[in-house]
């Protein structure tokens, strides 16, 4: 039989909503979403943090309303799994903004933050197909603000037109000012000195920026996926019967996943969260999520509540035959388009792990934060191309030339 999806009302968007109010005796009932009103997408709102996190420093008294909130959770019925495991997806690549994934959650917070400062323009870093820098310029424009961004890319590539593949194409067309430098410029100057030197720039020029780090991943950005994690809460509580005992989500810039483990650790979820890292070593994100939760004064060590995973493979955005198979598979298996990217390796991993230790997973249930990435994949059409699905002409001879049925002789 093959896998597919199973889709459960009570997950669904149109059911679960992002806020809950309570009444005098206690019980909590769904209320509308900013955008469940005409006009309340892009409208800033004031924002209350959840009653777990409100001792947490940074509390932020705002956010956008820039995507579609809440992503559904459904089951994903994956081959091979261990006795009695089952996973389910949470769907944050349907979270809109243009496939902009888990970067809307963050840039939510980011650009209230930078209209609340009286920026003009947002500074942002990442790799030349960056979903972050991508997400950033879409949010800008959303909120009347410029995007300037720092590509990286190889010095074979770094004085040549970068193209319109894929990331390149959105932010092009949204009128986003690239300046490109090479992986060894990068290496050597640091994504913080390289903003501070166009920061600078834009500010003799009479500007006003705002720096977004990469990935959207600080003290603020994390507060997207705190938020996130009441979210599910929600859905856990709108469905009755599904309580998770992990959380996998692939982590890059370590903000997403800090604000996974954060929230799960203070909430009611207390689910095990595992970070499958697609660009450092564990030890490196180990230390990224300590900084991230210090920022937000938690008093907590990020050993005790996050669990680091090596998929980062050949590297970061760098591809095996093996990977893309595996992303090619899954989604004929069971309608899902993973990014090569992100979520890709990340659910790679998992898999592999749960084959090689199905033990530590048997009879659990586990939640798989798909955080986007979709364009991508058209970065690895030239890889991709032996993968895909074939293609034939057409026979339409019959419609022009129709074949006579044979006479019969009658005795």
């Amino acid at each position: 039989m093959v896998p597919s999806t199973s889709i459960l009302p009570l997950f669904s968007p149109q059911v679960v909503h992002r806020r809950t109010s309570t009444t005098a005796n206690g019980v909590a009932f769904a209320v509308p979403s900013a955008a469940a009103h005409i006009g309340g997408f892009l409208s800033k709102n004031p924002y209350t943090a959840p009653s777990w996190a409100s001792e947490l420093s940074l509390v932020p008294s705002h956010n956008f309303t820039l995507g579609q909130f809440p992503t559904p959770i459904h089951k994903w019925n994956l081959p091979n799994l261990p006795k009695d495991t089952e996973v389910w997806i949470k769907r944050d690549d349907l979270a809109g903004m243009e496939l902009s994934g888990n970067k809307v959650r963050k840039l939510e917070f980011l650009m209230a933050d930078a209209v609340a400062q009286g920026a003009d323009c947002v500074i942002t870093v990442g790799g030349i197909q960056s979903n972050h820098c991508r997400a950033t310029a879409v949010a800008a424009k959303y909120v009347n603000l410029d995007c300037y961004m720092i590509l990286v890319t190889s010095r074979f590539l770094v004085d040549q037109d970068p193209g319109l593949v894929g990331n390149l194409l959105v932010e092009r067309l949204l009128g986003a000012h690239i300046d490109l430098v090479s992986k060894g410029e990068f290496t050597r100057i640091g994504s913080v000195a390289l903003t501070d030197l166009l920061k600078k720039r834009l500010l003799e020029k009479g500007r006003k920026p705002y720096v977004i780090p990469g990935g959207g991943s600080n003290s603020l950005g994390n507060w997207g996926y705190i938020e996130a994690v009441r979210e599910i809460e929600q859905q856990i509580q709108l469905s009755g019967d599904v309580q998770f005992d992990d959380i996998v989500v692939a982590c890059g810039s370590g903000g997403t996943v800090a604000g996974l483990a954060l929230g799960s650790q203070l909430s009611s979820l207390k689910t095990k969260v595992h970070g499958f890292s697609v660009c450092y070593g564990p030890q490196y994100f180990y230390d990224n999520v300590q900084v991230h939760i210090d920022g937000l004064q938690s008093g907590l060590n990020s050993h005790d509540i996050v669990r680091i995973e090596d998929a980062k493979g050949l590297g970061y955005a760098m591809n095996t035959p093996e990977d893309l198979k595996f992303v090619k598979d899954i989604a004929a298996a069971t309608g899902i388009v993973l990014d090569p990217v992100y979520s890709g390796k990340a659910a790679y991993g998992m898999l592999k792990d749960m084959s090689n230790n199905p033990t530590k997973w048997e009879g659990r249930k586990v939640l798989f934060v798909h955080t986007g990435g979709l364009l991508g994949l058209y970065d690895k059409v030239d890889q991709l191309s032996s993968l895909a699905g074939s293609w034939s002409r057409m026979d339409l001879e019959e419609l022009f030339h129709p074949k006579m049925a044979p006479v019969r002789c009658s005795d």
